[in-house]
Parts: C-alpha cells; structure tokens; sequence
C-alpha cells in the first residue's frame, strides 16, 4: 500500500511540475508579442500581458471554489480547454480581414489564456506543497516546478524574437504563427494524457464542511497575498522592459538599429534562464535553508543589483549573448545595464515558492481558500509592469526600475516581518 501511495505521488509530482511549465510557456509570451503590436499601437506593448494577468483578477477565487467542489484534476482539465481557446482566438488576431480589429481579437485571446493559467496555478502550487509536506520540504518541491517554468520561460520570448528578428511596419502576428501551432498542440496533447492519469484530491473532503474562520484572518497570509501581487510585477517588469529598451531604435531607447526584438528577446531569455539556474539551485538547499532566509538575501542583493543598472549610462555597453537572423547567435553589444537587470533572474527565481510557502504555513484546512486568493492577486503582474511601462514612457526606460525597488523593499519587509504567523490560536485541523 505505501508503494502504491508513493508511485502515485510520484505521478502527481511529475503532472504538477509539467502544469507548471505550461503556465511560464503561455505567460511569457505576452510581452514578446507585445513589440509586434506596440509599433501599430504605441499603448499596446503591455495591454496583451495586462489582459492576461487581469483575468486572475477575476478567476482567482473561482478556481479555488473549482478545487473543492469539482477537484484537481478536472480543475485542470478545464484549465487546458480554456487555454487551447485563448491560443485559437490570439491566432484569430493574424487574419488581415480584421484589419483594425486584430488587437481586440488579440487582447481577447490574452484574457482567455489569463483565466486558463490562473487555473493551473491554483492547482499546482497548493498540490506540489502538500505532496511536499509543507515547510522546507514543500516549497523544495515547488523550486523544483519552477525551474521547468523557468524552462520554458527561457525558451518562449528566445523563440518569439527569432521570429520577429526586427519590428518594422509589416510585422504581424501571423510571423509567429509556428509558435501559437505549437501552444495549440501542447494544450491538446495535454488534455489527451491528464484525463487518463489519476491524482490526489486533498479538497474534496473538505467541500461540504463550514469553517469560523476564512484564510484573511491570517495577517501573514494577507501580507503574503501583498507581497505576490508585487512579486509577479517585478518578475515580468524586470524583463518586459529589457525586451522594450532593447527593440527601441530611437535615442530614448538602446539604439540598436538592426533586429534590436530579436536580441531583446534573447537578452531576456538570459533573465528566465537564470531563473531556472536559480530554482534549481534553491531546490538543492530548500530542504536545509529556510524560505525566510532565502527571501532576506536575494530581495537585498536584487534591491543592489538594479540600484547598479540605474545608476551605469547607457554608453557604457558591454557584449553579451544574442540571435539575429542574419548573424545566428553571436554576441551583440548592448548597454552594460541590461547585465545586471538579467541577473536579477537568480533573484526572482525563488520568490513565488518562498512566498507561497510562508504564506500558506499553518493554515491546514484553508489551504485550497488562501490558493484561490493568492490567484487573484497576480493580476499585479499585469498591473504594476503596465504602470511601469508608462513611467518608463515618461520617465526612461531605466527610470521606471524605481518601482522595482520599490516593490523589492516590501519584499524584504515580509520577509523580515510580515511573514511570521500571529495567529496560531486559530484551530486548522
């Protein structure tokens, strides 16, 4: 029977780890597709990501009621069908015959997927922490998810980019074609296997019952909740601007005249690619170091890194790693900046699972309510990169890295503060 119990979780960990790679994929296209549209429309470079992270704002909650009432498994399943959805509408937005209505089309399909990855993450987080154990052994697993989403997350704006190559008038969605095809394809094959797997319902006994109490009147909880709507914003702000920065010809920007989306694009991917460097390793010494302790050091050195970027000129450049279509990979230079913005990827990379983790500490029977919530509040990674975006608009796009700080200093606030449990006296058996 315990072999049965272990080779079961062992499906659910693999499943769980997959959903999570899924997510990063479908996420991070949004802001890459956001220079195809931005040069027709100069406020569109991050509505597409803002559409997308708005519909947690709306589903957040109901994929948490999704949990108890139909389950983890058919949660996703759902999930999977909204997302084959979103892709189809986002691939509807190439068709010329829409003409000035493409981007509505596109923003719809951006919306759709937002709902579709707020699903997937309602259920993965909460499961990879339980199959975990909690504490220092649940957030190891939830490191070890994120370093596939950091995968992807690497691969997707990589590949975007090579698409693009350089933003003129004539670019369009239907250059990206191959990759909505691809997205479609995942979805669906996805769909085909999980309906055939068998995984762990811990909600479901709970559906029925009537608590006192909810998961808001937790204090850390809430402030965790907090924390996650800045994090996302800093985890897609940080890049979303690099990719503009580098893609602007123009003196405000970069001034890289030729293919400056795709080496954009693969600058970027450096960011998420040393997010999978940085998750991986934080799966490694989870199990010993403290989400707490983890969080305190890399808020800092963050908070240190983009206080460097801010303060180096744009002439002082530096050669790093990139793709263009007539040169391949080869190694571009770009302002010196940029270097220390993409390290803040090994920042970043282990925030959601540290800050998932202490916030979800000690609620028990809460767990599925607190998941949905914390869901809800992503949509700050839609809302604080647009409010970026446009200090960056006004401001430089360097300036605008001043909200970044902003954000990291609350992080180091729950870190050091915010995130200890001062209500233990609330029965969660």
């Amino acid at each position: 029977m315990s072999q049965t119990k272990s080779n079961s979780n062992l499906v659910a960990i693999i499943t769980m780890c997959f959903i999570f790679a899924m997510i990063s994929f479908v996420t991070n296209m949004a802001a890459p597709f956001g220079t195809i549209w931005k040069n027709q429309y100069e406020w569109a470079g991050m509505t597409g990501n803002l559409m997308n992270f708005l519909a947690y704002l709306f589903m957040g909650i109901p994929a948490g009621k999704m949990l108890l009432k139909i389950g983890y498994k058919k949660t996703t399943l759902a999930a999977l069908a909204v997302g084959f959805i979103g892709i189809c509408i986002q691939y509807l937005s190439s068709f010329e015959f829409l003409q000035g209505s493409a981007i509505y089309v596109y923003l719809l399909g951006a919306f759709v997927c937002g709902f579709c990855v707020c699903m997937l993450n309602t259920v993965v987080n909460p499961m990879l922490n339980m199959l975990g154990g909690g504490g220092n052994k649940g957030n190891q697993l939830i490191q070890t998810g994120g370093t596939l989403n950091s995968l992807t997350g690497t691969l997707t704006p990589l590949l975007v980019g090579a698409l693009v190559g350089t933003v003129t008038d004539k670019t369009a969605m239907s250059d990206v074609s191959p990759l909505l095809f691809i997205a479609m394809g995942v979805f669906g094959l996805a769909f085909i296997i999980f309906a055939s797997l068998t995984i762990p319902e811990p909600a479901q006994e709970r559906n029925t019952k009537v608590y006192e109490h909810s998961a808001w009147n937790f204090r850390h909880f809430v402030l965790g909740a907090i924390a996650i709507f800045f994090y996302v914003g800093i985890e897609i702000g940080i890049p979303a601007q690099v990719i503009f920065y580098l893609s602007d010809a123009s003196e405000k920007g970069a001034g890289i005249a030729v293919n400056g989306a795709a080496i954009g694009g693969a600058i970027a991917a450096i960011y998420w690619l040393l997010m999978m460097v940085g998750r991986f390793s934080s799966t490694l010494v989870s199990g010993k170091i403290s989400s707490r302790a983890q969080m305190i050091t890399m808020s800092s050195i963050a908070i240190i890194l983009i206080l460097i970027a801010i303060s180096i000129p744009k002439t002082t450049t530096i050669s790093m790693p990139g793709y263009s279509a007539a040169d391949g990979f080869a190694m571009f230079q770009v302002p010196l900046s940029c270097l220390f913005l993409v390290l803040c990827g090994m920042c970043t990379s282990i925030m959601w699972g540290c800050i998932f983790n202490m916030a979800v500490e000690g609620l028990g029977k809460y767990t599925e309510q607190a998941s949905g919530i914390f869901m809800m509040l992503v949509v700050g990674g839609g809302v604080m990169p647009w409010i970026q975006e446009k200090i960056a608009e006004g401001a430089g796009y360097m300036n605008s890295y001043w909200l970044v700080i902003a954000m990291l200093v609350y992080m180091l606030y729950y870190s050091l503060i915010g995130c200890k449990n001062v209500n233990k006296d609330i029965k969660v058996d």
